[in-house]
């Protein structure tokens, strides 16, 4: 009997060891909605799709859920209560056509920085069928949810970190996109093109940007443009968002949404307020998320102007025009918040001195700009410089004669500019404060009454004092 008992016991010992585990069985859980959650971001964190939570809820409308809501999470695996916001356990996965490190890095939880370790890559540049072998990462030290409700909150409270991840990187906006090994030179990652959108249009025509920013080694941004009557009284905001999404889903590594929709020249007169725009960003950042997880939001950038005094029906200071965004709840649909500095006339450290009129107006000021943006979003977000640039007629026609309207740029020179933006590129860096830095403008030439060329860090005769003083700080790609 004694014998027979062991050879139960030796064989039940086996089969411990030679069968593997199941995992436990996918189950629904209880989520409380806490500040700052989009539907979005709770179906990322569990692993499951929006869609799915909508039906298990019976949600009306899946861009409104509030604090406190308490909401079944259906056929989450593991049978964790909470959910993992932690990385993966490692592994490989084959590249497909659009793919970037960073988004790859995204969706495994891993650092750009670490796949680059795994592989032995020495740049950004990665091709269809690679293999590429992802690292353990281990815990984020996120949240992992639960099925007890917490404390109140108001719905005041600080938001969650945003989605976008990586270090500061640095970019140009580029027309012809014609000297990919100047911007590299320089050290920039990103490329930004513009595309304008209209009622119908189809996502596709954004294909051959994307494709050919990845195809260089770039990561791009796409600014989507529109015109006021296409959104006349909210016409069209869920046209625009599909559109988006669209792009998205080709692999846009960014997508600005809108762009200095505190002016009527981008935004119906009458119309402009924070609130409205806010109702755009919520559509756009849903599709955007749902196509692909992976590409970053940034808000619409404000021109920088003191011009309205407050705000009117015709425009509205984008100091103010901020602060009425993030009341509305637009951190909550952007990872960052994009602006524009054009104006500048002395370095990036001046904070006083200018002589044009209004000398203590913020946007006369990179570090006064920056401040005014980081006080009005209480650094609840990182911010993106989406176009930053200075003006210099060297090589051109002067100012005066050919755009009598910025002549306050008149004593700026090709080396203040070169100058300047390694300046502002370190300081931005440095601050902690931004994701990204977009050069206005690369290779622009229109020269006229709005003297693009102006701006551009490839000059007349193909130099780039710019790309050089870039490099220094940068130490290039």
């Amino acid at each position: 009997m004694r014998k027979l008992v062991s050879i139960v016991a030796l064989v039940a010992l086996l089969l411990m060891v030679a069968v593997p585990a199941f995992a436990a069985p996918a189950r629904d859980v209880t989520y409380i909605v806490q500040p700052g959650d989009t539907l979005y971001r709770i179906a990322l964190k569990y692993g499951v799709t929006m869609d799915a939570i909508i039906r298990a809820n019976n949600l009306k409308n899946a861009n409104f859920i509030y604090v406190g809501q308490r909401l079944v999470i259906p056929g989450v695996s593991g049978g964790s209560s909470g959910g993992s916001t932690g990385g993966t356990t490692g592994g490989t996965y084959i590249v497909k056509r659009g793919d970037t490190l960073y988004g790859i890095a995204r969706r495994n939880g891993v650092t750009v920085d670490a796949l680059k370790a795994a592989n032995g890559l020495k740049s950004n540049l990665i091709y269809a069928g690679q293999r590429l072998t992802i690292p353990g990462s281990g815990s984020t030290g996120g949240s992992t949810g639960g099925t007890t409700s917490p404390t109140p909150v108001p719905t005041s409270a600080p938001a969650p970190a945003p989605s976008s991840s990586g270090g500061f990187e640095l970019g140009g906006q580029v027309a012809a996109f014609s000297r990919p090994d100047l911007m590299k030179f320089a050290g920039m990652a990103w490329v930004k093109q513009q595309i304008r959108w209209a009622p119908g249009a189809d996502p596709n025509s954004a294909k051959g940007m994307i494709d050919g920013a990845h195809g260089q080694g770039f990561k791009i941004l796409i600014s989507i443009l529109g015109t006021p009557s296409a959104i006349s009284g909210g016409a069209n905001y869920a046209s625009y968002a599909t559109f988006a999404g669209g792009v998205a889903a080709l692999g846009a590594d960014a997508i600005e949404v809108w762009n200095e929709m505190n002016i009527d020249r981008e935004w119906p007169a009458g119309q402009i307020n924070a609130s409205s725009y806010v109702s755009l960003l919520r559509q756009a950042y849903t599709q955007i998320k749902s196509r692909n997880a992976g590409t970053m939001v940034i808000s619409g950038a404000p021109a920088p102007t003191g011009f309205f005094g407050g705000c009117s029906g015709v425009g509205c200071d984008d100091a103010q025009y901020i602060q009425q965004m993030v009341a509305a709840g637009g951190l909550s649909y952007a990872d960052c918040v994009g602006l524009h500095y054009n104006e500048g006339i002395l370095p990036p450290s001046a904070r006083s001195g200018d002589p044009r009129g209004n000398p203590l107006h913020y946007t006369r000021y990179y570090g006064t700009m920056s401040d005014t943006y980081w006080s009005a979003i209480g650094g609840k977000r990182k911010m993106c410089f989406t176009e930053i640039g200075y003006l210099t007629d060297e090589g051109y026609p002067s100012l005066e004669s050919t755009a009598p309207g910025f002549v306050w740029a008149t004593d700026v020179t090709v080396a203040n500019q070169a100058q300047w933006l390694a300046d502002a590129y370190t300081m931005s860096r440095d601050s902690g404060r931004f994701r990204m830095m977009i050069v206005f403008n690369v290779d622009f030439t229109q020269y006229g009454a709005d003297p693009q060329a102006g701006y551009a860090i490839i000059r007349p005769g193909g130099s780039c004092p710019a790309c050089d003083s870039l490099h220094n700080v940068t130490g290039g790609r």
